[in-house]
């Protein structure tokens, strides 16, 4: 599974801020974030298997962000690889055109996701579900997202992380000390010994995962200030003994 929180419109400089952990099989080869495309630009981590990403950030002020849906059966291997679906919604002017862009793929192409898509103007969630896509507008505020609906009230892992962000959010517009927010942001991405979904195996329940051959991969921070330039840092590894470091960013 992964975690993904965004802030959407909460500040005034910082109208997006993305902060995500990507949970995956060491056994999956991947890189850091590489220039993915240059029209328009596009960056983000590539999936060496799949061919697609799993969080990206564009020129044009959108970010797309992809995560696997929780199911009773495993997925499907004809499936078409869910990776490719954050590079179709970047490659869209904005989020608005990305939607409608969405609009032409056939849900049941794909094994179930999570999809995120946003930009300074809208933001919204799509998942695939009984064979069509259901779409969540977020609204001004911070949302939460793993592999259950976006701000899942009955999962535990969502609840309480949802409370960290929110918290980190005040003091944040308190201060307005962006590095001791960033700093803090790694610190709920860390942690351990936070009480997330009591439906997981133990070591599963950590937001940052050690569980043998699987667990926390890659780490982002995400900020696209009002001038419509992206700050990005990444870490190459769990970020509870990784340092977000920056990153290559459009």
């Amino acid at each position: 599974m992964c975690t993904l929180a965004i802030y959407v419109g909460q500040f005034s400089d910082l109208p997006l801020v993305v902060a995500a952990n990507r949970d995956e099989f060491f056994t999956r080869p991947a890189t850091p974030p590489v220039l993915l495309d240059r029209h328009p630009r596009i960056v983000g981590g590539r999936d060496l298997q799949g061919g697609g990403t799993w969080l990206g950030i564009s020129d044009r002020g959108v970010v797309a962000g992809l995560l696997n849906r929780r199911t009773a059966e495993p997925p499907l291997s004809d499936k078409r690889s869910r990776g490719l679906l954050p590079l179709a919604m970047l490659a869209a002017e904005s989020s608005t055109a990305a939607r409608r862009a969405l609009d032409t793929l056939e849900a049941d192409q794909y094994n179930a996701f999570n999809l995120l898509v946003a930009d300074p103007e809208s933001a919204w969630v799509a998942q695939n579900r009984d064979g069509t896509m259901h779409v969540t507008v977020l609204e001004t505020g911070v949302h939460v997202l793993t592999n259950l609906d976006v701000n899942d009230p009955t999962c535990p892992r969502i609840a309480r992380t949802h409370r960290l962000f929110v918290e980190t959010a005040r003091s944040f517009e308190t201060s307005g000390d962006r590095r001791h927010f960033r700093e803090t942001l790694r610190g709920i991405l860390s942690s351990h010994t936070t009480v997330l979904d009591p439906r997981l195996p133990d070591e599963l329940e950590a937001l940052c995962v050690h569980a043998g051959g699987f667990g926390t991969r890659s780490s982002s921070l995400l900020f696209l200030a009002a001038n419509g330039r992206w700050e990005h840092w990444f870490a190459d590894g769990p970020p509870c003994r990784t340092e977000h470091r920056p990153a290559l960013a459009p």
